[in-house]
């Protein structure tokens, strides 16, 4: 029989085959291709399987039907397939596992990263969460109680993010040689009393201190701390600095949030205007946060320190080391005095502006040399002082001398060692060793200075 020329291999006929028996076969053919229970072929041997496999997994022999989307298939395979991350096995372990006061505790995050707790949870079954201390982007502070020492103390519970766990183990390592570093803790600086890996978070155990510089400022409406007291806060902030830097390590955050009363209690006193202060009985800090802890042959970011303690070299992009610190304590100790920062803003270019404003003129030779060309026109900032920005600075900013609140000797003495922190060339700037010499600093050398708890009598 020949066969036709347009007919498909399918549908050609065997020769001596009858044309029923062959239409026969070939729906024989294409029953077996289509049928799930088949087995002659590759094809249909792979359906077969997934129908095991459904049946197995679904308890009966009707098949799932197929979704719709490529989303929705990997959401499923995700919900059916087993958790085999990193932390699933510790997870699933901490809730079967109960806890010292017997019950169940589930470990979960939220959708940034940060632990989910409530008071009462414990960690690493020895510190059990009282309350929260702060919060910050990578990090939550709790107080927790110490089963083992019966103390309280502060946990820094890192977020579970890998970034971010990478950060806390730099930080423990800086941690860890200030530490090694320590004599009759005496450098000022935060220690590290433990640390441990709570389900994917970083858990770094701190001794329990008071509240921030700028917290304690906070509840006080923002009014400035007596002129001893601002000088005895930064006195130890300048020895702590001196210390970090004898060690060749660069903070790079320094800020009022990042210095702690060792014992925040205080007194109420009446003021001038027969209104209440707080006045803190013991100015004793110490200085927290080496997250951002650069050493000098470490790799230096491009830009480091809280926009308001950042200094010009680091605005400019001109590269920073150990002076930038020092510009940073220049500001904070400007904001302890009159209770609000000295550049407050949130542009690198208005930022300049105020340094001018307040600081006077730019230096051309690092106008030229800045990578923002844009900021400048002819070796000069390009600021336009009529402008509504131009008016806010002209507005709210003044000449350094003038935010005086006195003229006795020791405010002048006070605003001569801060225009030494605040220059321009960060080789021109006074070092933390040599501002410890400083005028300003003559009555540290008393025994009394430890004590300066006495109402404002220099404001």
């Amino acid at each position: 029989m020949k066969f036709e020329e347009n007919m498909p291999r399918s549908r050609r006929r065997r020769e001596g085959s009858s044309e029923e028996s062959s239409v026969a076969s070939y729906r024989r053919k294409r029953h077996r291709r289509s049928s799930p229970y088949a087995s002659h072929s590759s094809r249909s041997t792979y359906r077969s399987r997934r129908y095991e496999d459904s049946k197995s997994s679904t308890g009966s022999g009707r098949r799932r039907p197929r979704s719709r989307s490529r989303s929705e298939r990997r959401q499923r395979r995700r919900r059916d397939s087993p958790n085999d991350s990193k932390y699933s096995k510790e997870r699933q372990g901490s809730e079967e596992k109960g806890r010292k006061d017997g019950t169940s505790q589930m470990v979960q995050d939220d959708k940034d990263g940060h632990l989910k707790y409530k008071p009462g949870d414990w960690l690493n079954e020895r510190y059990k969460i009282l309350s929260m201390l702060g919060e910050g982007t990578f990090a939550k502070c709790l107080e927790c109680y110490d089963s083992s020492t019966r103390q309280t103390v502060a946990v820094k519970v890192i977020k579970n993010v890998d970034r971010y766990r990478d950060a806390a183990k730099i930080e423990i390592k800086v941690l860890e040689k200030i530490c090694q570093r320590n004599s009759a803790d005496k450098n000022l600086c935060i220690m590290l009393v433990d640390w441990f890996d709570h389900h994917g978070h970083i858990c770094l155990i701190f001794e329990r201190l008071g509240l921030s510089v700028f917290e304690f400022m906070k509840e006080n409406s923002y009014q400035g701390y007596p002129l001893d007291q601002v000088r005895h806060i930064s006195y130890q902030l300048t020895a702590a600095i001196k210390f970090l830097h004898s060690m060749s390590l660069c903070h790079t955050d320094l800020k009022p949030e990042n210095m702690l009363f060792v014992d925040s209690s205080s007194d109420l006193f009446r003021n001038e205007k027969m209104t209440r202060d707080r006045i803190v009985r013991k100015p004793d800090i110490k200085v927290i946060d080496f997250g951002s802890a650069t050493f000098e042959d470490d790799h230096h970011s491009r830009t480091v320190s809280t926009r308001h303690y950042r200094a010009p070299e680091v605005v400019l992009e001109l590269g920073w080391s150990y002076p930038c610190d020092v510009w940073s304590i220049g500001c904070i100790m400007f904001e302890l005095y009159t209770g609000f920062t000295l550049f407050q803003t949130h542009e690198n270019k208005e930022h300049l502006a105020m340094m001018e404003r307040i600081l006077g003129r730019l230096p051309s030779s690092m106008c030229w040399e800045s990578k923002k060309t844009k900021y400048f026109y002819k070796g000069r900032l390009d600021w336009d002082e009529r402008s509504s920005d131009g008016k806010y600075v002209r507005e709210n900013c003044k000449s350094l001398r003038k935010y005086a609140k006195s003229k006795e000797e020791s405010h002048q003495s006070f605003f001569d060692l801060l225009e030494c922190m605040l220059e321009y060339q960060p080789e021109q700037r006074i070092t933390a060793a040599e501002a410890l010499e400083h005028p300003f600093f003559d009555q540290m050398c008393s025994p009394s200075r430890t004590n300066s708890s006495s109402p404002r009598t220099s404001r």
